[in-house]
């Protein structure tokens, strides 16, 4: 059967985009973003160390349990 449509591309309301590249162009970009991060963070260009972050949570945490108990 001859076509003049390239194979892989439909015909639907946007015949000249197909969404599983897009996705996949998406998806290859997101994972460039994560590889950029993950190099910066082994580079030591991070702002603040995950060790900051935790204790933060837990003070966070511990502060609002505090408040629950003594308060209520």
């Amino acid at each position: 059967m001859n076509t003049s449509e390239p194979s892989g591309r439909g015909g639907g309301a946007n015949p000249g985009r197909d969404s599983g590249t897009e996705k996949l162009n998406w998806i290859d970009r997101r994972r460039e973003k994560i590889r950029a991060e993950i190099e910066r963070n082994r580079r030591g260009e991070h702002r603040v160390p995950t060790w900051v972050l935790a204790v933060t949570l837990i003070i966070i945490v511990g502060v609002w349990l505090a408040l629950i108990f003594f308060a209520g």
